[in-house]
């Protein structure tokens, strides 16, 4: 993709980000149906607010007043006007100024909420150093250029103030060769975050969905903190349960490690992890508890062998079950209109299909013809596969997934 200069790249953004805006800003916004009522918008928010307010929870002890949030790419104020409730100001900044408008509308009751036009890459009109919690959902994504991406990151660390906290999503899927655009927008992969908080100094407590279009990070803006003292581990589970065991691969190849010793000062660049001899991949990092315990999930790395392995963090370490992968069982996960999300009717001519557990070559079938489907993996694990498929004729269409000459999945879909 050609380059362009940050002024042409800022009008570009906000010429088409405003005609979204006038067409229809709830459905750019949270795109799960066209037309969606002002409630139904609002109520899409849930689901953020609580990761967002999970995360606040890292913040030293404050009077909410005294706290200065800002959200990078606040469109309509979707997130603002809940998330006002829990600071004693906040602020907004979009490219759009069509978004901007309808964002003070919505915030004309909320006193303490401000939200400013913006430039698509620079946060300008903030000082330095005046921030307690920075965050940003559904905007990188449709930003057509990394500069401009890594610009808000380095942004995000000026306005912060020292031990204040980002929450920030990207799109980590594998990057492609088509030209990225500013609904298509360019992917970030895992290792580049891991690399920016390495230069930067700062504290990667959080990096979640890598590999994934909502790829999650959380980063503090680095202060004197507690050193890594000798780790004691106390107890390691399953990530997704209580139990000492864990599956060799799939989707709960996972670690929840609890360990003593773990200084505020650490984080997921700092903390070595080795399951049988081989490096783990920390995923993230919690806060301390009352008991002096932290939590840190890690991915397992490929390959282990079954039985008892230790688990090495930094200068401690404990025990595991290693069982063998189970099968992989593939199962519809969705099945909706293209465009509206929430239609199990195809209107729109393109049905969009999400299955799990998928894995190798599969065709796609509509009434027993091969099709070509647009195929994309959105998750690795556990894998999950999204699959666009053409519906040209109405009525009731057959939809298949074919594997090795068998049907592994089959569904049926109405479309109009």
């Amino acid at each position: 993709m050609q380059m362009m200069r940050g002024d042409e790249r800022s009008e570009d953004m906000r010429k088409e980000w405003n005609e979204r805006a006038r067409e229809d800003a709830h459905y750019y916004v949270a795109f799960g149906r066209r037309e969606q009522s002002k409630d139904e918008f609002f109520a899409t928010a849930a689901d953020v607010l609580r990761d967002l307010r999970r995360e606040l929870k890292r913040l030293p002890p404050a009077d909410p007043r005294a706290l200065r949030f800002l959200e990078i790419g606040c469109g309509p104020g979707r997130l603002m006007k809940p998330f006002a409730t829990d600071c004693g100001e906040i602020h907004g900044v979009d490219v759009s100024d069509e978004m901007i408008a309808r964002a003070k509308e919505n915030l004309a009751g909320v006193a303490h909420a401000h939200v400013h036009t913006g430039t698509g890459a620079t946060l300008d009109q903030f000082a330095s150093e005046s921030f307690d919690f920075v965050y940003s959902y559904a905007v990188f994504q449709h930003i057509p250029e990394r500069e401009a991406v890594m610009s808000y990151l380095r942004e995000t660390l000026r306005v912060l103030k020292p031990g204040a906290l980002a929450r920030l999503q990207l799109n980590g899927l594998p990057p492609t060769t088509r030209a990225y655009t500013t609904w298509e927008g360019v992917r970030i992969g895992a290792h580049e975050i891991r690399e920016f908080a390495r230069q930067h100094n700062v504290q990667l407590l959080a990096l979640e969905g890598a590999g994934t279009q909502y790829m999650w990070t959380t980063i503090r803006k680095r202060e004197a903190g507690a050193p890594l003292q000798r780790v004691r581990v106390r107890r390691v589970t399953n990530a997704h349960s209580s139990e000492p065991v864990a599956p060799a691969g799939g989707r709960f190849a996972s670690l929840a490690i609890w360990a003593e010793g773990l200084g505020e000062s650490v984080d997921l660049n700092t903390l070595p992890v080795r399951v049988a001899g081989r490096e783990a991949t920390p995923l993230y990092l919690g806060r301390p508890e009352y008991d002096g315990l932290r939590q840190l999930n890690v991915q397992l790395p490929p390959g282990l062998d079954t039985g008892v392995a230790t688990v090495e963090v930094a200068n401690g370490s404990g025990k595991v079950r290693i069982v063998p992968k189970p099968p992989a069982i593939p199962r519809w996960i969705a099945a909706t209109d293209g465009v509206d999300l929430l239609s199990s009717v195809a209107m729109s001519g393109l049905a969009k299909l999400v299955v799990e557990e998928l894995e190798g070559v599969f065709d796609v079938l509509v009434d027993g013809e091969r099709v070509d489907a647009e195929i994309m993996t959105v998750d690795p694990v556990p894998p999950r596969v999204e699959i666009n498929v053409p519906l040209a004729r109405p009525g009731r269409r057959t939809i298949e997934i074919r594997a090795m000459g068998r049907t592994r999945l089959r569904t049926e879909m109405e479309t109009a």
